[in-house]
C-alpha cells in the first residue's frame, strides 16, 4: 500500500496565500468536546487525543493538497498558546480532493489519528491528523498566520534526545524541548506555516522534484558548498528538505552550493523519504554557484592509477555510456585499473536468467575508445542468477577494466560464482589460487550481496593485488529523523561480517608476503569513521586513503543533504608507508541535478 505522504508517489499542490481580509478571531462553538489545535498536538509527538473524536476544531486553511494519495489541507490557529512545544497547526486528511481553500476560516470535527509515513516498520515518526472530517467554512478570504522563521538562531545544535529505554528507544513519549533539540524544534512546528531565507542548497534537485537546503550556512561546510557528515554524534541540524509544488516545470534545477535567495515559505510536513519537509507555496530565486565537475591529475609514467566507480545499474539499454566514458577518460584521466560496481547483465532488469554482461562492458569500452581513451581489457565473474542482490534480474557485479598497455593481468583459471579464491605462495611471494576469484562466496556474509572480486595485476614488474567490493546496502536502516534515537543501523551487521572476511583475506596475503601491495576498493556502503571501516582496516592490514584528505573533502555521495563517504580505496602498509600516493575523490555526480550516477568515483595514484 503506497504511503499517503510519499513525495515519490504524490504530486503536491499548495494554493497561493490570500490576504484580502483581516484574520478573523476564531472561537469554537460551545461544545463539551471542542478543543484547540495546540491541545490536539500536545507537548509530545503523539497527540493526547489520538483515537478520539474532536469537535469544532477551529483554524485558518494555510495549504491544500489536492492530488496524490495524501489529499487534504492544513489548518493553523492564529492565536497560539504560550507553550513553544505545542504546534498550532494540523493536517486534515480528506481522502478525496478537499473543497477548502487557503484563507478559509473553518471548524473541523473528526477523529485524531497518528499516521506513520511508510508504515510503522520504517521507524518513522508519525504525523498528527484529523481524519474522516466534517468541515464547516465560517468565512473566506482571511490572511493566513504569519510564517515562523526557521534559521540558524532558532534551530538548536543538538540533534535529538536519547530515546526512552523503557520504550525501546522511542522519543514519542518524551516532552518536546524545542530550544534544546533540533528534532524537537521541527516537531513543535509540525504543519505550521514556516519560512527560510537565502538558503544554500546542500542536496541537488532529484528526479522527484525535491532538494535539500541548510539554514546553518557555516555548519560543517565542505569546500564546494555542501554539508559534510563526519560523525554519528554530530548531526547537521540545519538541513531541511524542500519539496515540489506539483508544478514540476517550475521547480528549480539546483546543484549543491546554489542558493534559494529571498524567502522560501510553506507548510512543515513530515514524509517517508527525508522526514521534515517544507512544502513550499513560495520559492526563493535560484542563484547558481557555478559548480563545475572536477578533473583529477593524470598519473605519471611511474605511477599506477587505480579507480573505483559505481555506474548505477548500467545495462545496454542505458543512454549514459558516452557520459560515463567521458568521465573515465576526461575527469578520471584514464586510470590504469578501474573497478566498476553495478554493471548489470546483458538485458538489465529483465528477469529471464541471463547473467552474462559482455555486451554491457563492451559498450562501455567502445564508448571509452570513441572518447579518446585506451582500449581497455576486462575481467569479471558472472554471478549466479539473482544471488547477489540489487535490482531483480539485473545481476549486478564488479568488473575490472585495465589498460593492457600499462598493466598486465595475471590469469589463473577456475574462478566462478561459487568457487572460493585462496592465498598461496609461489617463489617466496604471495599469489592467488584463482585470478580473478571470489572471496568466500558461500559464506552467509554474502547472502543476497555482491561477492568481492580478487585479482592479480603486474605494473612495472611488481604484483599488485586488487580486491573489488560492493558491500551490503544501507536499506532497512532507520532514518535520521526516526522516532528511535539513536536510529538503528540493522544493515551494518552484514557489512561487519563482510569487512571481517575481506580483512582476513588481506591478512592472509600479508602473512605470506609482508610487503605485498594490496588495494581493496569499491562501494563499501559505509562511512570512513564507521565500525565497518574499522573492521576492514583491522590491525593495520588496510587503511582507508580517503582519510588522507581534509575532512571538508571527504565525501563521495550526497544523501538528504549530507555529503558523506560510501566509496573507499584502502591500501596495505607498503603503499601507505611509501607516502608518495595521491588520493582524489573526483566530484562529478553527487552534487549535480543531472548526475549520471549517484556516486562520485575515487582515484588512487601510487608507485608500487
Amino acid at each position: 500500500m503506497p504511503s499517503r505522504s510519499s513525495a515519490r508517489l504524490a504530486a503536491l499542490t499548495v494554493a497561493a496565500v490570500c490576504s484580502a481580509a483581516s484574520t478573523v478571531a476564531l472561537t469554537s462553538p460551545a461544545h463539551a468536546d471542542s478543543v484547540r489545535i495546540h491541545d490536539i498536538q500536545g507537548s509530545t509527538r503523539i497527540s493526547p487525543y489520538a483515537g478520539q473524536q474532536v469537535t469544532d476544531v477551529a483554524g485558518i486553511v494555510t495549504g491544500v493538497r489536492g492530488y496524490g494519495s495524501s489529499k487534504g489541507f492544513w489548518i493553523q490557529d492564529p492565536t497560539p498558546d504560550a507553550d513553544p512545544a505545542t504546534s498550532e497547526a494540523v493536517f486534515v486528511f480528506t481522502s478525496s480532493a478537499p473543497k477548502a481553500a487557503v484563507g478559509d476560516a473553518v471548524t473541523v470535527s473528526g477523529t485524531v489519528s497518528e499516521f506513520v509515513p511508510g508504515g510503522t516498520s520504517t521507524g518513522n515518526q508519525s504525523v498528527t491528523e484529523i481524519t474522516k472530517p466534517t468541515v464547516t467554512v465560517v468565512s473566506s478570504g482571511n490572511a493566513v498566520p504569519a510564517a515562523t522563521v526557521v534559521d540558524a538562531r532558532s534551530v538548536p545544535d543538538a540533534y535529538a534526545p536519547a530515546g526512552d529505554t523503557a520504550a525501546s528507544g522511542s522519543v514519542n513519549g518524551l516532552t518536546l524541548r524545542p530550544s534544546k533539540y533540533a528534532l524537537d524544534y521541527y516537531e513543535s512546528l509540525e504543519g505550521m506555516n514556516v519560512q527560510v531565507s537565502d538558503a544554500r542548497v546542500v542536496g541537488a534537485t532529484d528526479p522527484y522534484t525535491e532538494l535539500w537546503v541548510t539554514v546553518k550556512p557555516s555548519e560543517h561546510t565542505d569546500r564546494r558548498g555542501g554539508t559534510v557528515y563526519g560523525s554519528y554524534d554530530s548531526q547537521n541540524t540545519g538541513r531541511l528538505q524542500i519539496q515540489s509544488l506539483g508544478a514540476v516545470a517550475d521547480f528549480p534545477a539546483a546543484n549543491v552550493g546554489d542558493t534559494l535567495t529571498g524567502t522560501t515559505a510553506g507548510l512543515l510536513d513530515y514524509n517517508q523519504f527525508g522526514g521534515y519537509t517544507l512544502v513550499a507555496n513560495q520559492l526563493g530565486t535560484l542563484k547558481s554557484a557555478g559548480l563545475k565537475r572536477e578533473t583529477t591529475q593524470k598519473q605519471s609514467r611511474s605511477q599506477l592509477a587505480v579507480a573505483t566507480y559505481n555506474v548505477e545499474n548500467l545495462d545496454p539499454s542505458d543512454a549514459t555510456f558516452e557520459e560515463h566514458a567521458s568521465a573515465i577518460v576526461n575527469n578520471l584521466q584514464s586510470p590504469d585499473i578501474v573497478s566498476l560496481e553495478e554493471i548489470q547483465d546483458n538485458n538489465g532488469a529483465k528477469n529471464d536468467g541471463t547473467v552474462a554482461a559482455d555486451q554491457t562492458v563492451t559498450n562501455l569500452i567502445d564508448a571509452i575508445v570513441a572518447a579518446g581513451g585506451p582500449t581497455y581489457d576486462w575481467r569479471s565473474i558472472d554471478p549466479a542468477n539473482n544471488a547477489d542482490g540489487g535490482e531483480p534480474g539485473g545481476n549486478i557485479r564488479q568488473v575490472f577494466l585495465f589498460n593492457p598497455e600499462r598493466v598486465s593481468f595475471t590469469d589463473r583459471a577456475g574462478g566462478d560464482a561459487t568457487t572460493a579464491v585462496a592465498v598461496t605462495k609461489a617463489h617466496g611471494k604471495a599469489a592467488l589460487s584463482l585470478s580473478p576469484g571470489r572471496i568466500a562466496p558461500a559464506d552467509a556474509a554474502w547472502a543476497n550481496s555482491r561477492k568481492p572480486l580478487a585479482s592479480e595485476f603486474v605494473f612495472r614488474g611488481r604484483t599488485v593485488f586488487v580486491i573489488a567490493n560492493h558491500f551490503n546496502s544501507k536499506g532497512g536502516d532507520q532514518g535520521l529523523t526516526s522516532q528511535y534515537q539513536p536510529p538503528a543501523r540493522s544493515s551494518e551487521v552484514q557489512r561487519h561480517q563482510q569487512a571481517t572476511l575481506v580483512n582476513a583475506f588481506v591478512k592472509n596475503i600479508l602473512d605470506v608476503q609482508k610487503n605485498a601491495d594490496v588495494v581493496a576498493l569499491g562501494d563499501i556502503n559505509d562511512f570512513e569513521f564507521s565500525d565497518t571501516a574499522k573492521l576492514l582496516e583491522g590491525d593495520g592490514e588496510l587503511w582507508s586513503a580517503i582519510k588522507s584528505l581534509p575532512k571538508s573533502e571527504r565525501y563521495t555521495y550526497d544523501y538528504q543533504g549530507n555529503s558523506q563517504v560510501l566509496d573507499q580505496i584502502l591500501v596495505s602498509p607498503s603503499i601507505r608507508r611509501g607516502c608518495d600516493f595521491e588520493y582524489d575523490s573526483v566530484h562529478i555526480n553527487s552534487e549535480f541535478n543531472d548526475q549520471i550516477s549517484d556516486h562520485d568515483p575515487q582515484v588512487l595514484r601510487f608507485r608500487p
